[in-house]
């Protein structure tokens, strides 16, 4: 039988706070490596792997994410991290959204951008599946009902009665014996009606993943969300594209309307069908979340990293930087990072958005920056800040290269401390090898380079009456920034 190709569409959106301090909104929880050294978009670009090797799923087309344009480096080292080469004719495409209007229109781009006879698998990012080929053989299941032109979901078997997730439930079994239709979707419902629902055994957890033609959905939205689809229609025609980065036009895309495709197309149409998935899920919403996915001992406590639990019981530590050490805590969460730390009850982890929210109010970078920031050519670790100071920790990817440009207002010191870094200082370009360092005077154009095979990384320390990030002035840049 000659399947359609399989088009995986990662939704790498939102911004969420519940995982502060290691999520922010600089650095949403999709990128945080919250379940050991790897995002969960990392995971979630891997777990597509068997999938894409069903027979006849994969395309020339590769995945395609959709991103903010703020996070666009971000999602380009998740690919590269996952064995994605951005740069490699199918391996995917990143379309950037100019503003954030929700699933519907994320989906809707992505859907005018395919072969309308290829299969969309719709998958957020921010979610753990454990078993990768369970997940391949579900969707597998699902194929048949979406070449037909059903609109399929995926439900999760509830393994207790959730009021965090929505619901669906199961009608009567299709004919080709694998999904079944749909009798209705189910809000987030109250700790009772959760608890009912459980024991009908007909109801699933409403996943967020889906597959369908992507003919299948432009009609669907053509007839439940016309306004949402003309937006995209209008943004996509007019967008550009840049090497791997698809930039729909902003105008008509900022007009669009936010909504949720379940709201906007899934609670009205008529062709959905239900898959169940029987693995193990989670939309580690919350650190309670997290703490479920890591291994317990005897009294329930859990670590991630460099946590240590003495007479404690139901503790979990998140310490991935320095040794942390609970002594006779109950029921806590202990979430360590370089600039914050967060100590919860665990009953109260809801309560998390509004500790970020005060310090918002207090006009604390702490909740919304990462002190770790992701750029084209790797990243950089502020380290140290002071009045007239800054202290960074620069790592430079194999062949990647920093903007020539120059600062009015700082001057900086480098230290080469792993790799070898090449140098443009004035007319000047040259070699630095380990333990050797070169001055960059205030007003002097510069540039570093990692012409090397491995990792660069450099220290270096800023001077000067104003050390902010807009003092840069590029002249030449390889990642077309201004």
């Amino acid at each position: 039988m000659n399947h359609a190709p399989i088009v995986p569409v990662v939704l790498c959106g939102g911004s969420g706070t519940r995982l502060w301090p290691v999520s922010r909104q600089s650095f949403p929880k999709q990128f945080a490596p919250v379940v050991g050294d790897r995002s969960l978009l990392q995971m979630t670009l891997e777990r597509l792997d068997p999938v894409l090797n069903l027979p006849g799923a994969r395309s020339a087309q590769g995945l395609l994410c959709v991103a903010a344009e703020d996070h666009r480096f971000l999602v380009l080292e998740a690919m590269r991290s996952a064995g994605l080469d951005p740069a490699r004719a199918g391996s995917g495409q990143v379309i950037l959204e100019p503003a954030a209007r929700n699933t519907a229109a994320a989906i809707a781009l992505a859907a005018l951008r395919v072969d309308p006879e290829s299969l969309l698998l719709v998958c957020p990012a921010d979610h753990h599946i454990r078993d990768a080929a369970a997940f391949a053989q579900t969707v597998q299941r699902g194929r048949a009902a979406a070449e037909r032109g059903e609109i399929v979901t995926f439900g999760v078997l509830p393994s207790f009665p959730s009021t965090a997730y929505g619901y669906v439930q199961r009608g009567a079994v299709h004919a080709d014996g694998q999904s079944y239709s749909v009798l209705r979707f189910i809000e987030k419902p109250g700790t009772e009606a959760a608890q009912a629902l459980l024991l009908q055994g007909d109801v699933f957890w409403n996943a967020g993943i889906f597959l369908m033609r992507a003919a299948t959905l432009l009609q669907a939205m053509g007839e439940h969300a016309p306004d949402i689809l003309a937006s995209c229609r209008q943004a996509m025609d007019g967008a550009t594209v840049d090497a791997c980065f698809i930039r729909p036009q902003a105008q008509a895309f900022s007009g669009c309307r936010a909504q949720s495709i379940d709201y906007a197309v899934l609670e009205h149409a008529r062709n959905i069908a239900l898959v169940p998935f029987e693995g193990a899920w989670s939309d580690v919403g919350s650190w309670n979340a997290v703490a479920d996915l890591h291994p317990g001992d005897d009294q329930g406590n859990r670590v991630s990293g460099q946590g240590i639990t003495i007479d404690c019981r139901n503790t979990f530590i998140h310490a991935p930087g320095r040794p942390v050490v609970g002594v006779g805590t109950e029921d806590l969460l202990i979430i360590d990072t370089p600039d914050a730390l967060l100590v919860a009850r665990s009953s109260h982890v809801e309560q998390v958005k509004e500790a970020v929210a005060q310090l918002g109010q207090r006009g604390m970078a702490q909740a919304t920056i990462h002190r770790k920031v992701a750029r084209p050519w790797g990243w950089y670790d502020s380290v140290d800040t002071g009045e007239r100071h800054q202290v960074k920790r620069i790592r430079v990817n194999p062949g990647a290269a920093l903007s020539l440009q120059r600062h009015r207002q700082r001057a900086e010191h480098w230290i080469v401390v792993q790799g070898t870094a090449k140098v443009t200082k004035g007319d000047q370009t040259f070699l630095l090898q380990e333990n050797e360092s070169t001055y960059i005077p205030i007003g002097e154009t510069h540039r570093l380079e990692n012409p090397g095979p491995h990792a660069l990384e450099i220290i270096e320390v800023q001077s000067g009456a104003y050390l902010g990030e807009d003092d840069i002035e590029r002249f030449e840049d390889r990642y077309g920034r201004g």
